[in-house]
């Protein structure tokens, strides 16, 4: 208050404009730019009032840190493989060819490490598309029941290498949805649920009716989630562990993907989660009526 009261005077004894930020904690974060300018009648050169200006611009510099950060975040995650593989290939070249075995080692990381490279780069246009709209809805009859054993094929082997069983719940309701995208969905939520449930772990997929919705629902025996990440877990980048992701292959996208691949269906999708017990992923579809095509 202070602060404002000044620039006021200062309008007034100088007959300046005068422009600040204002940076404001309490109930929530805002931010704030005063211009307050002197009003001057006819020739008169002190000022006899003054018009001031409060502008709002809490979006826009939320909007800005995102993407400084997203910057920051797409800068560390190339990096980060790049890194190694350069690593890499200097020691090749300082002599490590003379080993064989040392030679194949080191070729089989750099070779994990670029398909790493490739899912970051691939979900990163995913994204995109996705957030500037550019993935249109192509919306038809959908049932999700082969769709899930589609993926139950795709992960077969890793759900056979930790002795994870699949169990899905899914009765005859159609929704009115994108095949491709929702696939996408079920890849990623799947997925993450066999990466990070332990060996004889069960993962389930079922379903609830919600009036015009159907809620789906994917449950594993898994790690859990700590209850002060579940709000950031769909956020671009963020991991709740950061070495363990990297090293079972995440790119930290495939949340933030599925979010707004469902926000885009009108729908909702949530987490609940106990560490140590598992966790169960949630997202809404509108259901199809007939006549929508």
């Amino acid at each position: 208050e202070f602060e404002l009261v000044e620039m006021f005077h200062q309008v007034f004894v100088t007959g300046e404009p005068q422009s600040r930020e204002f940076e404001l904690e309490a109930p929530h974060k805002a931010y704030l730019k005063v211009e307050i300018t002197p009003i001057r009648f006819g020739e008169e050169e002190e000022a006899q009032g003054v018009l001031a200006m409060v502008r709002d611009f809490t979006r826009l510099r939320r909007l800005e840190t995102i993407r400084t950060d997203f910057v920051a975040n797409v800068s560390h995650e190339l990096r980060t493989p790049l890194t190694s593989i350069k690593g890499f290939i200097e020691t090749l070249l300082d002599g490590g060819l003379e080993s064989r075995e040392t030679t194949k080692r080191f070729l089989t990381i750099m070779y994990q490490e670029t398909d790493r490279l490739n899912r970051l780069i691939s979900d990163l246009l995913d994204l995109s598309r996705i957030e500037s709209g550019q993935a249109e809805l192509k919306r038809n009859k959908l049932y999700l029941a082969p769709l899930v054993e589609e993926v139950r094929l795709t992960l077969q082997e890793r759900l056979t290498e930790k002795n994870i069983t699949l169990s899905v719940e899914l009765g005859p309701t159609p929704v009115w949805a994108d095949e491709d995208q929702i696939r996408e969905v079920l890849v990623n939520l799947i997925d993450n649920a066999v990466k990070y449930s332990t060996a004889g772990g069960h993962i389930k997929v079922m379903e609830h009716n919600r009036g015009d919705q159907q809620e789906f629902v994917i449950c594993d025996t898994g790690i859990g989630i700590p209850k002060d990440s579940i709000p950031r877990i769909f956020e671009r980048f963020y991991r709740v562990d950061k070495a363990r992701s990297r090293e079972m292959g995440g790119t930290g996208l495939g949340l933030s993907i599925v979010k707004h691949i469902i926000e885009r269906h009108a729908g909702k999708v949530w987490v609940e989660s106990e560490l140590g017990k598992g966790s169960c992923f949630h997202f809404t579809l509108t259901k199809y009526q007939e006549g929508k095509e």
